[in-house]
């Protein structure tokens, strides 16, 4: 006999369909070695027959164990947000811990949201890429019992683990690059000096301006970008050449990704491949397509699975009680044909 239709089967529905207890199931899933064979197998069929899943939370408020992290990332669809959550989902699948993921939209309100959702959901802890440079209440969810590790954001909080990227010199690594190319003029289409990323790449291109002797005023122009994706990218350079009576920039470094391809969109649109060849163009993050373009996109690469995969790791670790722990991975340049002659 079935449940009534639109309830989950449960344990006591497999130990009627077996014809044993309830106790007689739960050995059977937990302790299956304590349980005889062919009332082992009774229990299963029984189990295949109803379509029984265990309710993962119940167990967990029995057993005391929580197996639940929580991600919060800035936008999961942005390619090197993906390759992050897939790091962390490989840690976690190491203990059979399970992933509940979100996007902030880098929204302080919906961060607020999702964090008091997962906290109410009772995770063991909690990947916060932060909003805002105040981390208050990401210290008072500590302190109520929820271990915090930031990601893609260095920590100064005290018992509080962190994963980030140096990105000045991923910065640095850029600007220096075009510049031994030759350019001595750089258009940086960059986000919010609020946002940290932004403000350590434009520190970064800086520090390469001047160890080549020039002076940033008169090498960097910087674009504000309307938002930080492709439509941002392509509307930023647009606005630039229409500024300057229809000519195209000789360089532009671009904060990821995706703003270049936005960028290498609107030169192909404006006078195609050849254009696109005359600009040279790098990007930040090296997302998996960077390489896959029309013309190959130069692009500072970021340890993105890395990231997530050491991020889960400290998280882990810190709610197991041990020593809060910082880790800085360092940027590599890949070169390609896009910012090469």
């Amino acid at each position: 006999m079935t449940p009534p239709p639109h309830r989950r089967p449960s344990v006591t529905d497999v130990a009627r369909v077996a014809g044993v207890s309830v106790g007689t199931v739960s050995n059977v899933l937990n302790r299956p070695d304590a349980v005889a064979p062919a009332t082992r197998e009774r229990v299963q069929a029984a189990i295949a027959e109803l379509g029984f899943v265990r309710n993962g939370p119940a167990r967990q408020l029995r057993r005391g164990a929580i197996t639940t992290v929580g991600a919060l990332l800035l936008d999961i669809r942005n390619p090197f947000f993906t390759d992050v959550a897939r790091g962390i989902e490989d840690r976690l699948t190491v203990d059979d811990h399970t992933l509940m993921l979100a996007s902030s939209d880098d929204d302080p309100a919906r961060e607020a949201k999702y964090l008091h959702l997962f906290e109410e959901h009772g995770v063991l802890g909690l990947l916060v890429v932060p909003t805002s440079r105040s981390l208050e209440h990401l210290v008072e969810m500590q302190r109520r019992g929820v271990a915090v590790v930031l990601l893609d954001a260095p920590s100064t909080i005290a018992g509080m683990s962190s994963v980030s990227v140096d990105d000045e010199a991923g910065g640095e690594l850029a600007a220096a690059h075009l510049l031994a190319q030759g350019h001595r003029r750089i258009v940086f289409l960059n986000g919010p000096h609020a946002i940290r990323q932004c403000e350590a790449r434009r520190a970064g291109v800086d520090r390469a301006v001047r160890a080549a002797g020039l002076d940033p005023a008169d090498v960097v122009e910087e674009v504000p970008l309307a938002s930080l994706d492709a439509a941002g990218g392509d509307q930023a350079l647009g606005g630039w050449v229409d500024a300057h009576d229809g000519a195209t920039p000789d360089a532009v470094f671009c904060v990821n990704d995706l703003v270049a391809v936005g960028v290498q969109r609107h030169l192909r649109r404006r006078g195609g491949t050849d254009l696109l060849r005359r600009t040279a163009i790098v990007g930040y993050d090296d997302i998996e397509i960077a390489g896959e373009l029309a013309v190959p996109l130069t692009s500072v690469r970021q340890p993105t699975h890395e990231m997530g995969y050491e991020a889960t790791e400290l998280l882990l670790r810190q709610a197991a009680g041990q020593p809060a722990r910082h880790t800085v991975f360092q940027p590599e340049l890949v070169v390609r044909a896009s910012s090469t002659s």
